[in-house]
């Protein structure tokens, strides 16, 4: 099935796949504000610890695949961080140096996530900074070697306060180090649809750059990949978020009855839905009318990559089928018309006067865009999201140089 992101050139490609990085880090934004209420800062950090660790190992290995830089270094590692949702280009400024295959290190210059979790104190800090990262660092690292160990030079709370760069972090591959395993929330994801879901290839013969196999970069300049490039890495980016958010679920389970998950997640969804709605309206260029707001619903990651979501814009309205996220329970079988505010979210980016008619099954409905004659109160849940910095952030263009192996 063509991809959605298909319908865009490749300039817009470039545009949005940063946008799509950044809104899947934020996913965490709008999620662990309702993990904290329910169950307490503690266990908000274990959820966060065992959503990563499954999902970040299966979409690092889908994304090294599909741009053809497999490998077992640090560059390897480093070009996975780049393109991952856990480590958006900018927001989260990573600085790499590389010494040989076998060491390297990498600082953030900024981190837009201790920028997000400074204001709420040291324990916050502490918890996302030590207890979270050191698990999923090495999380993700062994999907590129399980003899990987990431380990921090200095990291938060920061001392003095204004210290630079926020943290700093080696990485060293030793085969004499015991092999990281995956973690059993892993092996589970990897049965899921998302995790083997198969995308088109990319087209070899499209200008721009098909892959990532050059030197690494110290910043990625997306406008360099071509078109078809941009296609996969898109429809990547979004599988990312698909994973983590079943990652998340499956946590959840962990802590709560169906109703809980159900409740959680949903709001979760919502947040995040408005929150990218919103992001890519203005990134893209979007209009303000009811067209733009099915755009909107057609190029959204919660339906999107076509086929794993069944979801299609016939005229004025907007079709949705039974598919493959709904049999992985993951965000599409949220939303229907026993739940309709995840879709409300969305196309109140384009006009916060639209609500939705959304009418069939709860897996097979049709979606119609109406508008009122007063703007709606913004969700509870899309409020919470934009807590984070990065509601408002705006990427810079920026240099693309090779980073030189000292």
């Amino acid at each position: 099935m063509t991809s959605h992101y298909a319908s865009l050139d490749r300039a817009d490609l470039a545009v949005l796949v940063p946008e799509l990085l950044l809104c899947g880090q934020l996913i965490d934004r709008s999620g662990m504000a309702w993990c904290i209420q329910a169950f307490g800062r503690e266990e908000m950090a274990r959820i966060a610890i065992e959503e990563w660790a499954a999902a970040s190992p299966i979409y690092t290995r889908r994304m090294q695949r599909a741009l053809r830089f497999e490998g077992t270094d640090v560059v390897t590692i480093f070009k996975g961080l780049q393109l991952d949702i856990g480590a958006p280009p900018q927001f989260m400024d990573f600085r790499f140096t590389v010494q040989d295959r076998w060491h390297g290190a990498f600082s953030l210059a900024s981190c837009g996530a201790l920028m997000d979790v400074e204001p709420m104190g040291p324990a916050y800090v502490t918890s996302m900074c030590h207890d979270i990262e050191d698990p999923t660092f090495d999380a993700t690292a062994v999907a590129t070697n399980p003899h990987a160990r990431v380990r921090s030079v200095h990291r938060p709370p920061r001392a003095p306060a204004d210290r630079q760069p926020h943290c700093a972090w080696t990485v060293v591959i030793d085969d004499a180090q015991p092999p990281a395993a995956e973690t059993a929330g892993c092996r589970a994801l990897r049965r899921s649809r998302a995790a083997a879901w198969v995308l088109d290839p990319i087209d070899d013969a499209d200008d721009g750059a098909a892959d990532y196999t050059g030197p690494l970069l110290g910043d990625v300049d997306f406008s360099a990949f071509s078109r078809s490039a941009l296609i996969r890495i898109a429809d990547e980016v979004v599988l990312q978020m698909h994973l983590l958010a079943l990652g998340f679920m499956r946590a959840l389970a962990a802590r709560t009855g169906a109703d809980g998950v159900r409740e959680i997640t949903g709001k979760q969804l919502t947040g995040i839905a408005g929150l990218t709605a919103e992001r890519l309206r203005r990134a893209l260029r979007l209009g303000t009318d009811e067209a733009a707001a099915l755009r909107l619903l057609e190029l959204h990651p919660l339906l999107n990559p076509a086929g794993y979501v069944l979801a299609e814009r016939v005229g004025g309205r907007l079709e949705v089928a039974r598919s493959p996220a709904h049999a992985d329970g993951g965000w599409p079988a949220l939303c229907g018309p026993h739940a309709a505010r995840p879709l409300a979210a969305i196309v109140r980016a384009a006009d916060p006067r639209f609500d939705v008619e959304v009418a069939g099954t709860a897996t097979d409905w049709t979606l119609r865009v109406q508008a009122g004659e007063r703007p709606h109160a913004e969700f509870d849940e899309v409020a919470v999201t934009r807590f984070s910095t990065g509601a408002d952030f705006r990427f810079r263009p920026r240099r693309s140089l090779p980073v030189i192996p000292t």
